[in-house]
C-alpha cells in the first residue's frame, strides 16, 4: 500500500479545492491511501508515515504562506526521516505574474534538502499545479495529474 500525504494551506477555499483534486488524482492508482490534512492539522509523524508528500498553499509575496513555512521549517527536528520520499507541489495566486513560480520553488527546495525525490513535469506546468484564484476545471485536470503522478512513482519506486 502507498501512502499519499497532501498537506495544504487555506483561507479562500482555493487551495483546499486544489488539494482536493490532487487527492483523487492519487486515490486513482491502485493500492493507494490518500490523507488530506489541513497544515495546522499536519504532524511531523504524518510526513514520516507517508511514501510521498504533496505540498500546496496560496502565494503571499511570492512565497509560501506563513502557516506552510512553519511546518516546513520544523522538519529540521525530523532531518534525514524523508529521504528517498517522493514529493511535489501546487499554488494559487491572486493574479499572474504574483510568484506562483517561487513558491513551488520554495516548497520543492525544502523537499529537496529533505532528500526527497521531486516529481516534475515535462510539457507544461513544470514544477507543479498553479491556480489564478479559484482553479478552473483545466487547473483542476493539472492537480489531479500531479498526485496520480505521484502516486505512480512512490509506487514504483517501493515507497
Amino acid at each position: 500500500m502507498t501512502k499519499v500525504l497532501v498537506v495544504y494551506d487555506s483561507s479562500t477555499g482555493n487551495t483546499e479545492k486544489m488539494a482536493n483534486a490532487v487527492a483523487d488524482g492519487a486515490k486513482q492508482v491502485k493500492a493507494t491511501e490518500v490523507a488530506v490534512l489541513k497544515v495546522g492539522k499536519a504532524k511531523l509523524q504524518d510526513l514520516i508515515d507517508s511514501d510521498a508528500i504533496i505540498l500546496g498553499s496560496p502565494t503571499y509575496y511570492g512565497n509560501m504562506s506563513g502557516k506552510m513555512k512553519s511546518f516546513i521549517d520544523r522538519t529540521n527536528s525530523i532531518h534525514g526521516k524523508l529521504k528517498g520520499k517522493v514529493g511535489g507541489a501546487f499554488t494559487s495566486s491572486g493574479d499572474t505574474a504574483c510568484g506562483a513560480e517561487t513558491t513551488l520553488l520554495a516548497m520543492l527546495e525544502a523537499m529537496l534538502i529533505n532528500g526527497m525525490i521531486i516529481q516534475g513535469r515535462y510539457d507544461n506546468k513544470h514544477y507543479g499545479p498553479t491556480a489564478v484564484e479559484a482553479p478552473n476545471k483545466k487547473e483542476i485536470e493539472s492537480c489531479k495529474e500531479l498526485g496520480k503522478r505521484v502516486a505512480y512513482l512512490a509506487a514504483a519506486l517501493g515507497k
